[in-house]
Order: C-alpha cells, then structure tokens, then sequence
C-alpha cells in the first residue's frame, strides 16, 4: 500500500525524537547489557554443541533430520546476535562488536560485511520504493509499480506471491549464502580476506561432516531439512515487520520519527515471542534505537507507545497470526493487477 495524504498529515512535520530519545536515555535503556549477551552467548553455545555432538554420536541415521531442524533453530538465533552486534548493541565500541558479528555470520555461513550494509541501507529508509533492500526482491512485489516491472518465472510468482510467500522462504537460507557469496566476489565488503575465509571455512566444514557421517542420501535430506527451516525462520522473523505496512515512494518527505515508526509494526507476545523473534518483534522501538540492547527494547515500548499516542503518530501492533496475515494479504493485493492481467478481468 502506498502511504496517503491521510497519513502524511497525521504525522508530524516537526520531528518530536530528541524529545523521545531524551526520556530514553533518563531511563538509561542505551546502557550496554554485556551479562545479558553473555548469558546469551552461553546459551546459543550450548545448543549448538549438544546439536553436533548428538550429530556425530547419532550416526547414519533419519532420525537426523530432527538434529537438523533443531540446528536451523539454533543457527537463527546465532544470527540475531550477529544483527545485534552489527547495531553495536552489544559493546559500545565498533571492533568488539565487529568480532562477534565475524565469528555469529561465520558460523552460519553469512557475510557480516553484505549483511552490515544492506540492512543499514534498510534502516535508513524502512520500506522505500526504490531505497529499501528489504523490498527490492525480484521474485516479490509489494506495490503495483514493482508488479508491473517483473519479467518471465519471476512475473509468475508475483501473481501468485501471497500463496508462494512461505514455500519460498525455504530458499531464504540460500540465498543469505549466495548472497554473501557475490558481495565478496565484486569486492563490496571491507575485508573480503576474512570474510572468504570464514564462508570458505563454513562450506567445507559443513559439508564434510555432513557427508562423512551420513550416506550420501541422507546427507542431500539432512541440508535441505536444515537450510529449508533455517530459511523459513529467518524469514518469519523479519517478514511481520515491515511487509504489509505503508510503502514510501520517491516524493514522499517524514521526518525520521515518522518515517520509523509508520513503516513498522510490531508484534505482540510475551518472553516467549521476544526469544523466538529475537526482539525483532519490537520493530518500532528497534528502528527508533537500533543500538539499543534487546533486553532493554520491552522495558521501551510502553514509553515509545504512550510518546506516540500523545503526538497522534499511529502505533501498529499486532498478533503474531495477524501479522503474517496482514502480510499475505498485502501480497495478494500487490499482485492483483497480474492476475487480472492473466484472466482478463479489471483490476
């Protein structure tokens, strides 16, 4: 959906952040939270060791397909801690955050330094047009303009996205891969030396493992059972977020508050939901702060709710059922004119 005139007067021209960001900071939730992320630490490490070991004591075996589906679980949240290190929310200096982003994207098979870029591209303008990474999908289109311009297997998909969306997400996990891949082969990383040899280190470790325990078949089932999860967690964890809320295109002005808090939503849930979304599910808070710690993002969202409600700038939150629906049905739409197109029919 566009964002209507409707909307933009009801954001405020005049940005109220310094306002906000000053009740934040008396509240003291930019403090780093270091035990936090050390316990954190401890219990990602944990996980992943007791996966492999049950890995290489199990042996040849279907059961397998169990230890990967519970890795891609534990791979993901490796990956969150990669995001916050690359927010810097875990120390407050740039090289100690940089290491544990190197070391997290490395032992899932990503490049930090792609990944880095692209998401500060996404939170410099959330769900642009033409500026946000996140929404510039060549298989999907979340608005008309991008229906239009899709071509061959990928105009197919769009015309059938809402229902495709989660099958899709099955590939999310490669393409993180591939992705990383091409970044540091066109040089668009900062240290294309360390981030070849971690992915390189990645691949080859994996995939030998993997093949020298299990037959040949089971192996192929084993990383598509793990990296077809993976995929679909990582996707569900950031599809609620944005997708779905107001797309901004080239002549539309917000100020930052505006702009942050009107392209997000978040989604509803207690600690349970904070740890399986990583703290993603405070996506409003998040874009606001990016450098705030995630056990201080529950402790901001009631603050930053009230902040809203009393300058009259709308606050969406949703359940996590009702995200995902909102989503697909935004999809839907998007792809509405392809479908028309198909049989005949208006728009």
């Amino acid at each position: 959906m566009a964002l209507n005139e409707n909307g933009l007067a009801a954001a405020r021209r005049g940005s109220d952040f310094a306002a906000l960001a000053r009740v934040i900071k008396q509240h003291g939730l930019l403090n780093r939270r270091l035990g936090d992320y050390i316990v954190k630490f401890v219990v990602n490490a944990t996980p992943l060791a007791v996966g492999w070991t049950a890995f290489v004591m199990l042996g040849p075996s279907w059961w397998q397909l169990v230890v990967a589906a519970f890795l891609a679980v534990v791979f993901t949240q490796l990956a969150f801690i990669g995001h916050d290190a690359g927010h810097k929310q875990i120390f407050a200096g740039k090289r100690a955050n940089d290491v544990v982003g190197y070391l997290h994207a490395g032992l899932v098979g990503m490049s930090y330094g792609w990944w880095v870029g692209k998401h500060s591209r996404h939170h410099a303008n959330p769900n642009h047009e033409d500026k946000d990474p996140d929404i510039d999908i060549s298989v999907l289109a979340f608005t008309s303009r991008q229906a239009a311009a899709r071509r061959g297997l990928p105009r197919w998909i769009v015309r059938h996205q809402a229902t495709l969306f989660f099958p899709l997400l099955l590939l999310e996990g490669v393409s993180l891969h591939v992705s990383g891949v091409r970044a540091i082969a066109r040089g668009e990383v900062t240290a294309p030396r360390l981030e070849t040899t971690l992915l390189a280190g990645h691949l080859i470790g994996y995939l030998a493992v993997v093949f020298l325990v299990l037959t040949p078949l089971q192996a192929v089932a084993f990383i598509l059972v793990h990296q077809g999860v993976w995929g679909v967690y990582m996707g569900c964890s950031f599809a609620p977020n944005h997708k779905g809320m107001p797309v901004l295109s080239s002549g539309q002005r917000l100020d930052y508050l505006s702009k942050q808090v009107l392209t997000s939503r978040n989604v509803r849930g207690g600690r349970f939901v904070d740890f399986v979304l990583g703290g993603l599910n405070y996506q409003i808070e998040h874009h606001l702060f990016p450098n705030m710690p995630r056990a201080n993002l529950r402790r901001a969202q009631p603050m930053v709710q009230q902040f809203c409600a009393t300058n009259a700038i709308p606050y969406r939150q949703n359940g996590a059922v009702a995200s995902y629906i909102q989503v697909l049905l935004h999809l839907y739409a998007s792809g509405a004119a392809l479908r028309a197109e198909r049989f005949g029919t208006p728009a």
